[in-house]
């Protein structure tokens, strides 16, 4: 096979000087800046470098673990230097997933610019590759980790250890016999194309090669008949099917013979199942679908907790770096706790804790510039106010010059509003989530002379965290609110919520309340779930997102697991835009709907979901053991209202992480369908202790494909881990 890189990378100019390489500083504090040695390896993939010291160890890191390169003084790293090195010289590679972002400094600009430009292209690259691209350059950067003395080839003994790296026991006669099919050039060893040869023989998809050759007429190819059957009996498809069989045939079949044929192979067959529209999640649902022009309390919204935090709620790292991640994950509302700071300018930190702290205004730079990178839908800034009024003065001052326009200032056309704005009204804008002294309607009342500071009652200023004893307790005292920043709060002025009943007689559609979760449940014990719609309520997360399953969740964005996998799972349809409009139960204020007796609805549609779990691909290694296999299970967990909460798991696979196969058919009764994520988790067994967790996947049920697909599995942070899949079968039915 021919090496993976274009030629128009091997003759980009930026890329020449990096295979050169060039020495820059790496940064590690204000105090901690030492000098290193990158240079760009021959395959266009890796990138190496070295203290300059002799004898010292190297290190390498794959531009695909790069997530983007950030130009100037863009982390707080940088930030700290900037007085004594030009922004122009300087730059951070972010990696995807929890691994630090390595900040430098270059010697020039030019040298700055070329590595910027450089890696970028080698991003941009990656992500054009097709997936038997990626494929392929994923086998050759394990050939490359398994070949220790780097002379580009491997005997069998080498091999057979490398394949136990990738999470593959097979049998040993089997494996040599295909080592020596492979070894075109008979030397006893592969190198690196006869490796990806033997790896593509040895990953032969039996599971899909029964299914071509169930619907194959001769055995050998489906034709456009075949096809169409297919598409139509298994992948439910309708419309007009002839012209998506071409297309199809079109975009994944690689053989031109065939092509002319209008006919499918196996290999243009496997393509398609095992891309984008091959998968799971149904493109329909990538851009966006739904209506935009609704009031902002329709949707659920991407909201994070503590956006400042990367880490540790008591004595984490406060970081600018925690809002550009949010906000480049789609959350549109991100929290910031602001206090009393030195020299007069205000600070963010989780206060009377030991996380550290960061400049008021280094944040309102990140959201300037990281707002609208991802989805141009309006970003909501939570503000948790608790600075004097000379810094509320200065805090004001920062937001709008910052901001500038995209701050919003004033009601939208100018008139007494009745309702909240839309999503596609408010685009490109950013609103200021915070006390206000007096009500919207103030402004049209003409009330005279305004008052440069006024009262606002603290009491809902309780954000009790249960899980870590951090009381702060309610004090119904008065805080004085500068009318600066008051006046910077339109359609979001954060209220005390009572009750249901309070809230009844006196709510505007403008006020939003936050409070925790344990607090949600208690309000709803005692109220009945009779359901206003009036309003956003943000719930800081603590137990299970969908347990009180209509309010939208403020989630520590910082913390992986099942919450951020759900949330995940949510927010990534409609465009990844972070607003998902909520279904017309929730919506009509007429309508009463009771999550716990979801069968009381006038348009009650349960189904029935049926999932034959298949097979899985190249599962990731979970335990370090040199040894150790994975023995994975695969859980299918249904998230939604409480008669739907349910999990079924497959049996186990004794030692093959590799190609295992289950074939265990999972049934579930779904009565809310509308609100129902359904989340694969695989696992390695573990008779004695708790089993790993391998990676997941979690899809709204109303953006699932039905018929045979392949679920791409993510990493505890998110991440994506090429090549892992399950392969899957899925029906839907009414229950009958």
């Amino acid at each position: 096979e021919a090496c993976p890189v274009p030629v128009c990378i091997q003759g980009d100019e930026n890329l020449q000087s990096m295979l050169v390489g060039t020495v820059m500083r790496k940064i590690k504090s204000r105090t901690w800046k030492k000098q290193r040695y990158f240079k760009l390896q021959d395959d266009f993939m890796t990138i190496w470098y070295k203290s300059k010291k002799a004898g010292n160890a190297h290190s390498t890191f794959s531009v695909s673990d790069v997530e983007v390169v950030r130009e100037g003084h863009q982390s707080e790293v940088l930030l700290s230097i900037a007085d004594e090195f030009p922004a122009n010289r300087c730059f951070t590679v972010v990696f995807r997933g929890r691994r630090g972002n390595l900040d430098l400094v270059a010697e020039s600009a030019e040298e700055a610019e070329s590595w910027i430009k450089g890696i970028r292209k080698l991003i941009e690259n990656l992500e054009n590759m097709g997936e038997r691209e990626k494929l392929d350059q994923w086998i050759r950067d394990w050939f490359k980790k398994a070949d220790k003395n780097n002379d580009g080839r491997m005997n069998f003994k080498e091999v057979r250890d490398l394949l136990r790296m990738m999470n593959v026991d097979m049998n040993e006669h089997h494996a040599h016999r295909l080592f020596t099919m492979a070894d075109k050039s008979q030397t006893g060893a592969l190198e690196g194309d006869e490796f990806v040869l033997f790896y593509k023989m040895l990953t032969q998809r039996e599971d899909i090669l029964k299914i071509f050759q169930e619907y194959s007429s001769d055995g050998q190819k489906l034709s456009q008949s075949d096809l169409e059957d297919f598409l139509r009996v298994e992948q439910l498809e309708g419309g007009d099917i002839q012209h998506r069989v071409q297309e199809l045939i079109d975009r994944y079949e690689p053989s031109d013979t065939a092509k002319l044929l209008k006919a499918m192979t196996f290999d243009g067959f496997l393509m398609y199942l095992g891309s984008a529209e091959g998968s799971i999640f149904s493109p329909r649902c990538r851009d966006i679908f739904q209506d935009m022009s609704q009031p902002l309390c329709h949707y659920f919204i991407s909201s994070s907790h503590n956006t400042y935090l990367m880490e540790d709620q008591l004595r984490g790292q406060s970081s600018v770096e925690g809002y550009i991640r949010a906000l480049n994950r789609g959350c549109r509302c991100v929290e910031v706790d602001c206090w009393d700071g030195a020299n007069g300018e205000p600070i963010v930190y989780h206060g009377h804790t030991f996380t550290s702290k960061i400049l008021f205004k280094d944040v309102v730079n990140a959201v300037e510039k990281y707002a609208f990178k991802v989805s141009e839908y309006p970003v909501i800034l939570s503000m948790e106010n608790h600075c004097s009024i000379d810094q509320q003065r200065v805090m004001a001052q920062h937001l709008k010059h910052i901001l500038g326009d995209k701050l919003l200032k004033g009601m939208l056309d100018g008139r007494p509003p009745v309702r909240l704005p839309s999503p596609e009204e408010l685009k490109g804008k950013i609103l200021l989530k915070a006390k206000k002294i007096g009500g919207l309607e103030d402004s049209f009342n003409g009330t005279g002379e305004d008052p440069l500071t006024g009262e606002v009652s603290e009491e809902d200023e309780v954000a009790e965290i249960d899980e870590d004893n951090l009381h702060r307790e309610s004090i119904r005292s008065k805080q004085h609110l500068s009318k600066e920043l008051s006046d910077c709060v339109v359609y979001c002025r954060s209220v005390a919520f009572r009750s249901f009943k309070h809230a009844r007689l006196h709510y505007r559609f403008y006020e939003v309340a936050s409070f925790t979760e344990s607090k949600a449940r208690k309000h709803l014990r005692e109220n009945g779930y009779s359901r206003p719609c009036w309003t956003c309520w943000l719930v800081y997360e603590l137990g299970d997102l969908f347990s009180s399953v209509f309010l939208p969740v403020a989630l520590n964005f910082q913390t992986a697991g099942e919450g951020m996998d759900l949330n995940d799972g949510l927010f990534s349809q409609n465009g990844r835009c972070g607003y998902v409009l909520k279904p017309s139960f929730m919506r009509d204020s007429d309508r009463r709907f009771d999550p716990d007796l979801p069968q009381r609805r006038h348009d009650y549609q349960p189904v029935v979901l049926t999932i034959q779990v298949i097979s899985g691909q190249q599962l990731p290694k979970v335990n370090i053991k040199e040894d150790s296999i994975v023995d994975p299970l695969v859980r299918v967990e249904i998230h939604g209202v409480a008669m739907d909460q349910a999990k079924q798991e497959t049996r186990y696979i004794e030692n093959n992480g590799f190609n295992p196969l289950w074939n265990d058919t999972l049934r579930f009764t779904i009565h809310t369908p509308e609100l129902a994520l359904v989340r694969f988790v695989v696992e390695d067994y573990d008779k004695t202790s708790k089993n790993d967790f391998v990676g997941q996947f979690t899809v709204p049920l109303s953006c699932m494909q039905q018929g045979y697909r392949h679920i791409h599995l993510l990493s505890r942070d998110g991440t994506k881990i090429s090549p892992s899949s399950l392969f899957v079968h899925v029906r839907i039915t009414d229950l009958e």
